[in-house]
């Protein structure tokens, strides 16, 4: 009886566990990517040096077959549209950007090919530690943060978007 118990309680709670579990494939976020990356600044907890230092000098340039290698790690990639915020001076490493999947496209394909080419040294003489490199998606948009100041912050206001 006890077998039987446990065997019920743990399928239990594997269906509670991935009825919870978010993936955000399902999601999409509409609007355009202008838009979207305004939100994420506009929501994001971040710190008064990104505030006062990084925020004020950022700009936001479409990534091009040309310039994706740069900013994504790899060319070839299959996407619908592509932006980049960075600074305009780099006073330190930092990159966000934003990539809408083409319809049908394997998101987890394109996550992980990011992630695995994106470089974290691109930059003259500055560098971002690995572990501060986020990819993740919801539904066909994908994010990629570079920072070793806010990536975190950003990366939680851009999942609230996604609720």
């Amino acid at each position: 009886m006890k077998k039987i118990f446990l065997v019920l309680l743990a399928v239990t709670l594997l269906f509670s566990v991935s009825a919870c579990s978010n993936t955000g494939s399902e999601q999409v976020l509409e609007g355009d990517l202008e838009s979207i990356l305004d939100k994420i600044y506009e929501s994001s907890e971040l710190s008064e040096d990104f505030k006062e230092y990084t925020l004020p000098g950022l700009i936001t340039s479409e990534i091009t077959e040309e310039n994706c290698e740069y900013h994504l790690g790899k060319s070839g990639l299959e996407y619908e549209e592509a932006i980049v915020s960075e600074p305009e001076m780099m006073g330190s490493p930092y990159a966000l950007c934003l990539v809408r999947a083409k319809e049908g496209a394997d998101i987890e394909k394109l996550k992980s090919e990011i992630k695995e080419n994106v470089n974290p040294n691109k930059w003259v003489c500055v560098g971002v530690d690995p572990s501060n490199i986020i990819v993740d998606n919801i539904g066909d948009l994908v994010i990629l943060i570079m920072s070793d100041t806010d990536a975190q912050a950003l990366h939680s206001a851009f999942l609230a978007l996604g609720k």
